[in-house]
């Protein structure tokens, strides 16, 4: 059978898109190499908990905001969504707690009680987080085409417009404190990426009553309800090139998958290597995607929690030893920067069973286990992954005293960890590192010179649940063309 279009990798762009192609009547193939579905929206289970291995909250979901539609269409709004608390996101620094409020003014208020100074500046701040909301899907309307506006964000220093626009070196880093989310990086940051990393929370945020496989359970449900196939435990060796296009995809297991359209959710530069013999994909192309540079990984600390032993908390809680919030990832210090996020409680008791604790870890730290395997790293790996744990802990216990008295469980990953079961060079928990010096080379298209060969994912345009959605539809637009697409968007 040959297949409308084949999907490599089941991360959140591969299963958005299988989605919104099945259900326009294409048929779908999704493989994925692993067990199950769903890159770093996977959870795993230890002791009877499912434990989350990448996603936290997300932002926007309300009528008339910037996720809304688009999770109307993949038929997510109808999971347990939990809006967080009015301050949603809250951020100390040394011995001073600023929170974030839900909602443009509200966020300019509580800032602005805060640093009275400010107050036109975060206005200005919040009109531009509000346009870039506003105007992010411009590009896929069939009658205007991109915003000038984004376009300039794309090419603006994040870190040269904070210091332009805010006098007070204190607001600035609590205004990067909830950006854990996303690579700081002075010397290459775009302020579009910071922007969307933080607008759609403000927008409104919410927590999902359950671990991350509800999304993907959701997803995986309706792409087979509208016809869609997904194969697991099928790694794809080769991608062949006949006449300058694709025709199959040669697969771990010995078959051979057709297509009329194939598109990867894998890296880039692992997808590169899938095609072994092209007259399209030159070597100038190849080396392009294998030099761009990898943003950080992040190092996890899952936590089971002593029952009846913590409320519950509705918000997430960044904690900094100091208002270093650029840097602070890129000293040997022990740990000084730390995102502390709870699960809600299931059991409908105020009480939580598990606690996640997230810091960044730079892929120097974990290089040399790189040729290991997992659960066959060695005692000096242990030893690192619990120290830098007992850090994370030590630190998370400013925000939750004697933390360490109420833990009965302690599971840890690092960049390798991620390595390992997404196959994302590096452990990369952001993709490819954006840089406003140089859009044109880091910002991806969906296009490869291979004319039905697409790209998806957090390495193009955007990471997280509302980036990796967003760039779905700009990868499905290729396929089905701008309107529908922007239907989907504006319905």
């Amino acid at each position: 059978m040959k297949y409308d279009a084949v999907i490599i990798g089941s991360g959140l762009g591969g299963l958005e898109c299988a989605h919104i192609l099945s259900k326009a009547g294409m048929s779908v193939l999704l493989l994925e190499r692993g067990t199950q579905a769903g890159g770093c929206l996977q959870s795993y289970r230890r002791h009877g908990l499912a434990f989350d291995t990448g996603f936290h909250y997300v932002g926007g979901l309300d009528e008339g905001q910037s996720l809304h539609s688009a999770f109307r269409h993949l038929g997510l709004l109808r999971l347990p969504w939990q809006r967080l608390d009015n301050h949603f996101d809250r951020v100390t620094i040394g011995n001073q707690t600023f929170s974030f409020a839900q909602g443009y003014d509200a966020f300019v208020e509580t800032l602005t009680a805060a640093f009275p100074a400010e107050r036109d500046a975060l206005n200005k701040y919040a009109d531009m987080l509000k346009q870039c909301g506003e105007q992010q899907f411009d590009a896929l309307n069939p009658q205007t085409g991109e915003s000038s506006l984004l376009s300039r964000l794309f090419e603006t220093s994040a870190y040269q417009y904070l210091t332009e626009t805010f006098h007070d070196p204190l607001l600035i880093n609590v205004l990067c404190g909830t950006s854990l989310k996303m690579e700081l990086r002075k010397e290459s940051l775009p302020l579009f990426t910071f922007a969307h990393g933080n607008g759609s929370f403000i927008e409104s945020s919410w927590r999902l009553k359950g671990d991350g496989s509800l999304i993907v359970n959701s997803l995986v449900d309706g792409i087979r309800m509208h016809g869609g196939e997904i194969i697991c435990n099928t790694e794809v060796r080769e991608l062949v090139e006949k006449d300058g296009k694709l025709v199959h995809a040669v697969c771990s297991n010995g078959e051979i998958y057709e297509g009329t359209i194939f598109i990867s959710n894998i890296h880039p530069a692992v997808t590169c290597n899938l095609v072994k013999q092209s007259s399209r994909m030159k070597k100038v192309y190849r080396s392009r995607i294998t030099h761009l540079e990898n943003t950080f990984g992040m190092f996890t600390v899952s936590l089971r929690i002593k029952p009846q032993t913590l409320r519950y908390f509705n918000w997430n809680q960044y904690i900094y030893k100091e208002p270093d919030v650029w840097a602070f990832h890129l000293k040997n210090n022990p740990v000084s920067g730390v995102l502390v996020s709870c699960r809600i409680p299931e059991d409908g008791s105020k009480y939580v069973q598990q606690v996640d604790l997230l810091t960044p870890m730079n892929w120097s730290e974990c290089e040399q286990w790189s040729h290991t395997e997992v659960g066959r790293r060695g005692e000096d790996y242990k030893a690192m992954k619990k120290r830098v744990a007992d850090e994370c802990i030590t630190l998370a216990e400013r925000f939750i005293p004697d933390l360490r008295d109420r833990i009965t469980g302690c599971y840890t990953s690092t960049p390798l960890t991620y390595r390992n079961y997404t196959l994302t060079p590096e452990g990369s928990a952001y993709g490819l590192r954006k840089d406003f010096r140089n859009p044109m080379i880091t910002l991806l298209s969906p296009r490869t010179p291979i004319p039905n060969l697409l790209l998806t994912g957090q390495n193009l345009m955007l990471h997280g649940l509302h980036g990796v959605t967003m760039t779905a539809l700009f990868t499905c637009a290729e396929v089905l063309g701008k309107e529908p697409i922007w239907n989907i968007v504006k319905n």
